[in-house]
Formats: structure tokens, C-alpha cells, sequence
């Protein structure tokens, strides 16, 4: 399900991209805080995150390297190769972040998607759902972005809109559309080696936990969903979270009684956040 503003705070990468590996403050207690770290992957291993692992989700501004963090979910197009071998030399994985459900005008590759492939706009302008249907023009499409990911040194991908069915799309997509289409994106990024994580899309967990690596929500408190996500916990497989509205103590103790990797950001995932631990 898409969240208010989730599409707007993308289209901020614009106007202030990811730039150099530079250092700026953090929530004030997160300095006070023991650092930790996701082991790495055995060699020919895919990352697993273990349920719990600490996390910071910046997609606007400078990219603060300081957090005390064991993974960064960062944007997959204006993060540079440098700036990952960076968080790499200083133990931390990295998540790149991809919208694989919806074509956006303003990424350097959007004319590659044919207008054919492009439906009904969701909400924040230019972007518009993919036809999720037409997996052999996409395949090729998401397969580049992937590569791109990989080649930049990333340990996993974060694909977006990942419920196009649920949605008012243009295109007559159903369950089972998306099902193909999730567990194609699934293979791309395990083909590379990269693990990969299943954003929102709560009512297919069942069928999906099995090709997903961890999962990426966002405001289940809020909404009352968290429980779709246990299966992943269960499975010894992180749940990134965030909120956004919800008051911290009336949504923290339960996020750390389910073993979810919780953080309290602002809409525009900037450099600022507040661990739930």
C-alpha cells in the first residue's frame, strides 16, 4: 500500500541528491549509542539481515556516514560507487533503493520505458504505475537497474511499488500479476547476488516469504498491520520499518516486542531519525 507522501520524498531526490560522504547531525541521542554491524555474507552467499539489525533509510540530502547504523537504505541512482565502498570499508551493508512498480520522469533512464508501459499516474506528478503484465519489455528494463546496483558494490535492493494491483493502476492487474511479477524481481536481484527486500505488499507475504530476503514497511503501527509481517521475523529475516505520525511511546515497546528494526523519520528521509530500540 502506498503511504501519503512515500512517491513525494522520491521526488526530492532531485532537487537535493545523495552527493559526497560527508557528516551531518544526527537525532541528538544517537551519539551516546554502541555501534553494531550485519555480518558479512559467506563468499557465493547472499546477505542475510538477522530480525533487529540497526538501520538508517536516507534518501535527501548529504549522506551521513556517522550514523551508527549496520545498514544503509539509500537511492540506488544518486549514491555513487564511492560512496558504498566507503560504508562497506566501514562494515556497514547497503540496501539500494529502486522503483520497479512505477516509471518516474526524472530518472536518467525513463525513456527506456516505452509510453505503452506507463499507466495511470499515482498520485505525485511524473510518475505513473508500469503494466506489470508485460514482464518480457520490463524484465530487461529492471535487469539494467540491477546491474547498476550491483556494479556500484550494493548487498541489496529495495524495490518500490510493489502493489501496483491494489491500486488504481490503468491496467486490469490482478493478485496473481503481481505474485509473477514480485517473484521476477526477486530472481533479478538473487541472479547478481544481491538480497532483496518485499516493500509493503502485506497480503502476499504468505506466498512471497520464501524469494525475500527481509522486508521494508512503512507505518504498520499506524495502520494496524505490523502482524502481516511477523512470518519474516519467524523466518529469522529483518523488517525495516518506519513511522511517521504515530507518537514514539505509543508505538515503540510494541515494535521491540516483534523484533522489527524501527526508526521514527519525517517524510522526506532525510539524515534525521529516532531509533526504536
Amino acid at each position: 500500500m502506498r503511504r501519503p507522501f512515500a512517491a513525494a520524498r522520491r521526488r526530492l531526490l532531485l532537487l537535493v541528491p545523495l552527493l559526497l560522504l560527508a557528516a551531518c547531525t544526527s537525532a541528538p541521542d544517537e551519539e551516546e549509542r554502541a555501534d553494531d554491524l550485519s555480518p558479512a555474507p559467506a563468499p557465493g552467499e547472499r546477505w542475510q539481515p538477522a530480525p533487529g539489525v540497526s538501520w538508517q533509510w536516507q534518501l535527501t540530502g548529504k549522506l551521513d556516514t556517522s550514523v551508527k547504523a549496520a545498514v544503509y537504505d539509500v537511492d540506488g541512482f544518486t549514491t555513487t560507487k564511492e560512496q558504498v565502498a566507503g560504508l562497506k570499508a566501514a562494515g556497514r551493508r547497503t540496501v539500494c533503493y529502486l522503483s520497479t512498480g512505477a516509471w518516474e520522469d526524472f530518472r536518467p533512464d525513463a525513456d527506456a520505458f516505452p509510453p505503452a508501459l506507463r499507466g495511470e499516474g499515482n498520485g505525485w506528478e511524473g510518475e505513473r504505475w508500469l503494466d506489470i503484465r508485460r514482464l518480457a519489455e520490463l524484465e530487461p528494463l529492471i535487469a539494467a537497474r540491477f546491474d547498476m546496483c550491483r556494479d556500484k558494490g550494493f548487498d541489496a535492493v529495495e524495490p518500490d511499488n510493489m502493489d501496483a494491483y491494489r491500486n488504481t493502476s490503468g491496467f486490469p492487474l490482478t493478485a496473481d500479476d503481481q505474485l509473477r511479477y514480485n517473484r521476477l524481481i526477486a530472481k533479478l536481484a538473487h541472479d547478481r547476488g544481491l538480497a532483496v527486500g518485499l516493500k509493503n505488499d502485506l497480503d502476499q507475504i504468505p506466498q512471497l516469504l520464501g524469494e525475500f530476503d527481509f522486508a521494508v514497511n512503512e507505518q504498520c503501527m499506524q495502520y494496524d498491520e505490523c502482524d502481516k509481517l511477523a512470518p519474516f521475523v519467524r523466518a529469522g529475516k529483518a523488517v525495516f520499518h518506519v513511522e511517521y505520525e504515530k507518537p514514539f511511546a505509543q508505538w515503540c515497546p510494541r515494535a521491540r516486542e516483534a523484533k522489527l528494526s524501527s526508526l521514527q523519520k519525517k517524510y522526506d528521509l532525510g539524515v534525521w531519525r529516532r531509533v526504536c530500540r
